[in-house]
């Protein structure tokens, strides 16, 4: 028995698979931004509270990442970085 498997092989196929990888890469450099602010952190001795933590780790803007990676080598406190958010 033959599986017709065109579809696969489709524009609309290779658009949607585009997509996906388009995502994945998006969110893979928005985890990479997030441990950069986490490593600068922690490089400095500044505390970062679970609840930090998680709104840094579950960030998917990457404008407002690189806003807070820019600020957190400087940062003497977590507020440093979320600074006039």
């Amino acid at each position: 028995m033959a599986v017709d498997l065109s579809f696969y092989k489709s524009a609309i196929s290779e658009e949607i698979r585009d997509e996906g990888r388009s995502e994945g890469r998006s969110e893979g450099r928005a985890e990479g931004i997030a441990q950069g602010i986490l490593l600068f952190l922690a490089r400095s001795g500044v505390d970062v509270p679970d609840e930090a933590r998680e709104r840094i780790t579950t960030c998917g803007d990457p404008d407002t990442l690189n806003r807070w990676l820019l600020r957190a080598p400087a940062a003497q406190s977590v507020e440093d970085v979320f600074a006039e958010e």
